[in-house]
């Protein structure tokens, strides 16, 4: 199945982008081509353009604290296993104080590092990082994976914090919802939200083999999705088949 996600508000848009690039950097940065650590370092660049924003770091505490008092309300319920909720609020405070450990915005301190400051505004350029804009760069891909890797690890370190806590809050929203087979008549799906509960993430996940591309809209009161078909040269036309998908509103 492919999963597509829509998020519902500004803030789980930011949470959605942050985890998409610190995925990708998990990715690279084991490999050991320099061509790797190169778009590595894009990814890193691209990450301090998301974390750095002023009120992130405070977006992420409030969020975490929240989830944490949420957590506390289920006290003495006899459905809940007081073991598994203790985990989960440790895990909760353990984010919560590596991350309000952390002085100034998320990833300041990379800003202090000159070099990698001049490799950043030479990567923004088309072919900016030529041996001759940045000989320093150039050498630096020819040292050996391992000093390479060693150097990328650094430099991700003070994100950490910060990852580990997008990460949890993700999880913990994704968690909260139940998915329910649903069907697009005619290719098309609508679904009223029910009042007094506010969504912040929609999932979605249609079968590869059916070819289909969902076009997703939503607010506090409405969802829609509109599925379209890839035709020739991956242009997207509107499908008018009955199809049916998994959907999951999560709160």
């Amino acid at each position: 199945m492919i999963l597509y996600e829509y998020p519902f508000n500004e803030r789980i848009r930011t949470y959605l982008r942050l985890q998409h690039l610190l995925d990708r950097l998990d990715v690279l940065i084991p490999r050991v081509s320099p061509i790797d650590h190169h778009f590595a370092l894009v990814t890193l660049f691209e990450i301090m353009d998301v974390a750095t924003r002023a009120d992130l770091k405070s977006e992420v505490l409030k969020d975490l604290e929240r989830q944490k008092q949420v957590l506390n309300g289920y006290r003495g319920n006899p459905a809940i296993s007081e073991r598994a909720l203790d985990e989960v609020i440790a895990g909760l405070d353990h984010c919560f104080a590596d991350l309000a450990a952390l002085s100034g915005k998320t990833g300041h301190t990379l800003t202090e590092n000159d070099w990698l400051m001049s490799v950043r505004s030479r990567a923004a350029i088309p072919g900016g990082t030529f041996e001759f804009d940045l000989p320093s760069y150039h050498a630096w891909q020819h040292l050996d994976a391992e000093d390479r890797q060693r150097d990328l690890q650094a430099w991700t370190a003070c994100l950490q914090p910060l990852a580990r806590s997008v990460r949890m809050l993700l999880r913990m929203l994704r968690e909260s919802g139940m998915p329910q087979r649903v069907v697009a008549t005619a290719g098309q799906f609508q679904q009223t939200l029910p009042q007094g509960k506010t969504f912040q993430l929609l999932r979605l996940r249609l079968a590869p083999e059916l070819g289909l591309v969902p076009e997703i809209s939503g607010n506090r009161l409405l969802v829609s999705v509109r599925l379209l078909r890839m035709g020739p040269e991956n242009r997207l036309v509107a499908t008018h088949d009955d199809v049916s998908f998994d959907l999951t509103l999560c709160a």
